[in-house]
């Protein structure tokens, strides 16, 4: 997620900067960036530009700033408005599938604020079906079916889960959720592999899988069950079952390293090596570059470029590279 905070006090800057202190050791944010006074511009700049909004400044100040640039739940950044003492995280647009909800509890226990969310089915401890496709990279065909659905859940209406074969990441998602949802389970060849259809009472749409894929960088000779901790430690952070990877991906001068070829295969995952020239010519002002890997191999990166050439062009990054004793890790989805 890259998130944009913008200020309009001195006491708003300063909370704004120990916001971005503190969001610069998450792994999950891409990148925090600052931005004071002339609101106007830099809210239309962030509002177009990022994932997140994160406004230090009074509600109406917010309000009337964004309101021109306001168009849907399924485009609309996450905003959140905190007030100059740090008092109150409000989760403001785009509470579900933008992300504002759980980023308004991270920011509120990173700066020991109370969380204000209103979302129904957030407060009735009902989880919606566009939380969790938000939680699970899955894009929803029909978004004007998210509201009939979510009423029925806040209703306590059990709605019909489908797809092809059984699919362990939803199952652990839904049993480690502490919302609450009621779900039937039913398998069809009709569904394609990477689809989840979501039905009741004539109600209908397809969840279908952001390819997901793992960026892996590692000292020569490093063993597989190294690897392992530090992939399994990067999808603890951001509470995805291992099942929910679509493939590895690493540089073409890590192609013969066994402990990734293992990994590959103790995970049933296939991996890919990409060349050498296409890291060269690739550019993204997301990805970390290494000066200490440019001059051993001529490329800024291995781990973050890999995972977005893999995941396909306009993919994005949703864990940075993060390190783990030799072995880097970093997570990337298509658009």
């Amino acid at each position: 997620m890259k998130v944009a905070i913008v200020s309009v006090s001195d006491k708003g800057k300063n909370l704004a900067i120990s916001i971005k202190e503190k969001l610069n050791n998450d792994s999950t944010i891409i990148k925090a960036d600052l931005f004071h006074k002339n609101v106007k511009k830099y809210l239309k700049i962030a509002f177009y530009e990022y994932d997140a909004v994160i406004a230090v400044m009074a509600s109406g100040i917010l309000i009337r700033s964004i309101a021109p640039y306001i168009e849907s739940k399924t485009s609309d950044p996450a905003v959140l408005n905190i007030d100059d003492n740090g008092n109150f995280v409000i989760s403001t647009l785009s509470g579900h599938l933008g992300g504002a909800n759980s980023l308004t509890n991270k920011i509120a226990e990173l700066i020991g604020a109370t969380p204000v969310i209103t979302t129904s089915s957030d407060i009735n401890n009902r989880l919606g079906i566009d939380v969790l496709a938000r939680d699970l990279y899955l894009s929803i065909d029909r978004p004007r079916e998210i509201l009939f659905f979510n009423k029925a859940i806040l209703e306590g209406h059990e709605i019909t889960l489908t797809s092809k074969s059984k699919k362990e990441y939803l199952i652990e998602y839904l049993r480690n959720n502490t919302l609450e949802i009621d779900v039937c389970f039913n398998y069809s060849d009709d569904v394609d592999d990477d689809e989840i259809r979501v039905s009741l009472d004539g109600h209908e749409l397809i969840l279908k899988e952001k390819k997901m894929v793992v960026g892996i960088g590692c000292r020569r000779g490093k063993e597989c069950e190294k690897i392992y901790e530090g992939l399994m430690k990067s999808l603890n952070d951001i509470n995805i079952d291992k099942s929910r990877i679509n493939r590895l991906a690493s540089a073409e001068i890590k192609k013969d390293e066994k402990g990734i070829l293992e990994l590959s295969e103790k995970l049933d995952i296939p991996v890919s090596f990409i060349e050498i020239e296409k890291l060269k010519l690739f550019e993204s002002n997301d990805v970390q570059k290494s000066d200490f890997v440019k001059s051993k191999f001529g490329i800024y990166g291995v781990c973050e470029p890999s995972a977005l050439i893999m995941a396909g062009f306009d993919s994005k990054l949703i864990y940075k590279k993060t390190s783990y004793d030799g072995v880097t890790i970093a997570i990337a989805v298509s658009k």
